[in-house]
């Protein structure tokens, strides 16, 4: 079931996919998973025998480290608003401190920044590949997610005006 379009903020065109979303999770979970299923061919030369896979080991592990400091920072920003589904539950609020005064969907941007840096610690094409549909569903969940979020907070849609979906300043 999709909600009608003008009901709210975000892409309405969305399908729910469950009351509260539930089949949004279940798909970035397939999609985490296929990351790292992607990357298994490639475990074998992880250990860097040149300058590149040295580099691409620091950067992949650097990005890996950032995506988990954006998830950890959120979930302690949210406390007990803290879902995993995108339709908030009865009892949350809406949260604009910490990391959420930067960026609208830390813990979604975190999720990505982490498979691309899997993908790229293991110099794996198909979980980079993986990981860039991860990204691409992950903007559709948020916009799905920003469509309840304004019709149950009215003041969100300011929020969304002032502060960029998943890279502060940028996007």
């Amino acid at each position: 079931m999709t909600v009608p379009a003008g009901s709210g903020g975000g892409d309405t065109r969305l399908p729910n996919l469950g009351p509260r979303g539930e089949g949004w999770v279940a798909g970035q979970f397939i999609l985490l998973g296929l990351v790292a299923v992607a990357s298994v061919p490639y475990l074998g030369s992880i250990v860097p025998q040149t300058f590149v896979r040295w580099m691409l080991l620091v950067v992949g592990g650097a990005e890996m480290l950032i995506g988990a400091w954006g998830i950890s920072r959120a979930f302690g920003d949210l406390g007990r608003s803290l879902t995993p589904l995108p339709r908030p539950h009865a009892e949350a609020e809406m949260v604009e401190r910490g990391i959420y005064r930067r960026i609208r969907h830390p813990i979604y941007a975190g999720l990505i920044l982490a498979a691309i840096g899997w993908a790229t610690l293991t110099a794996s094409p198909p979980a980079f590949v993986v990981a860039l549909a991860l990204g691409l569903f992950m903007d559709a969940k948020a916009r799905r997610e920003e469509a309840w979020l304004t019709d149950r907070y009215p003041e969100y849609a300011d929020y969304r005006t002032r502060t960029k979906r998943f890279l502060p300043g940028v996007y």
